[in-house]
């Protein structure tokens, strides 16, 4: 039976990883803040908490970070307990996308993204290890997202639902279980010519079609509210801004006219990366249950 540790496990992603591993035979120890218990024989919730509170582990087949790549980087590169034949983890296209951003804040967490890059690859080398980062563009896809998920529920109680005119920036909106799959793919991967491969949904649309596409998705009627970037400027500025705002800053609104899309070519050569369109349903924007 094939042991894997997951980090991250009640993340988006985990909660997709979680029974593919499950359902392919693995032993499966996933990592938690919070005490989870689960009726799972072949699942067992350890209590912890990256990088410094995580618990002794056993020696896996692989080790999946699904959560924060720099607090992982961290442990990884120290921990004893960090014996495995494989790691696979997920990293931010923000590692590329946010290099130039007008925000400081947005420019620091690209360096740490990449500076996590490479302090897992090197630590990996050391010890003998395969090590890969995927670097996915906008997850969507178990209601935990912090993008598009908020509009959905302020749209739920308010019934309107405001985006942002014009936004033609073109978006590549990647689903949480493509990204589980691509994760299972990696661990059994025999070739892998990258340490690190950029990963888009199967479908780059802008930013307004995906904002309408989001609200088509919607099992309730609601209002169109158009609004222009000056508006949203001011919404994003407010100190207690509505949820629709939360996600929106002034390098974020800057962003609505760049494209950020990726080139994943070398995902579908090596792993078979084959993304779904971006269509979403209502079971989208809520959360799956934990196994």
């Amino acid at each position: 039976m094939p042991v894997s540790v997951v980090f991250g496990a009640s993340g988006a992603v985990g909660r997709f990883l979680l029974p593919r591993l499950l359902a392919e035979g693995h032993e499966v120890v996933a990592l938690s803040r919070e005490v989870r218990t689960s009726t799972h024989p072949a699942l067992r919730w350890v209590l912890g908490e990256l990088p410094s509170r995580v618990p002794a582990l056993p020696a896996a087949d692989t080790i999946f970070s699904l959560g924060p790549l720099e607090a992982f980087a961290a442990w990884f590169a120290v921990s004893a307990d960090a014996q495995a034949a494989r790691v696979v983890a997920i990293g931010s296209s923000s590692a590329e996308t946010k290099k130039a951003s007008v925000d400081p804040a947005e420019r620091a967490l690209a360096e740490r993204l990449r500076e996590a890059e490479r302090r897992l690859a090197a630590a990996a080398d050391a010890r003998g290890v395969a090590s890969v980062v995927l670097r996915p563009t906008l997850i969507y896809g178990a209601g935990l997202d912090r993008s598009l998920t908020p509009i959905t529920r302020f749209a739920r109680r308010t019934r309107v639902f405001p985006y942002v005119a014009p936004a033609r920036g073109l978006r590549q909106p990647v689903h949480a279980d493509d990204l589980a799959g691509a994760c299972v793919a990696l661990a059994h991967a025999s070739r892998l010519r990258q340490r690190v491969y950029e990963v888009g949904g199967g479908e780059r649309v802008a930013f307004g079609v995906m904002l309408a596409r989001v609200r088509e998705s919607l099992p309730f009627a609601t209002i169109a509210l158009p609004l222009p970037v000056a508006l949203a400027r001011i919404g994003a500025a407010l100190p207690f801004r509505p949820a629709a705002f939360r996600a929106a800053s002034r390098a974020a609104l800057e962003r609505l006219r760049e494209d950020l899309v990726v080139d994943d070519a070398a995902a579908a050569a090596d792993f078979g990366w084959a993304p779904r369109d971006f269509r979403p349903t209502p079971a989208d924007w809520t959360t799956p249950a934990l196994p």
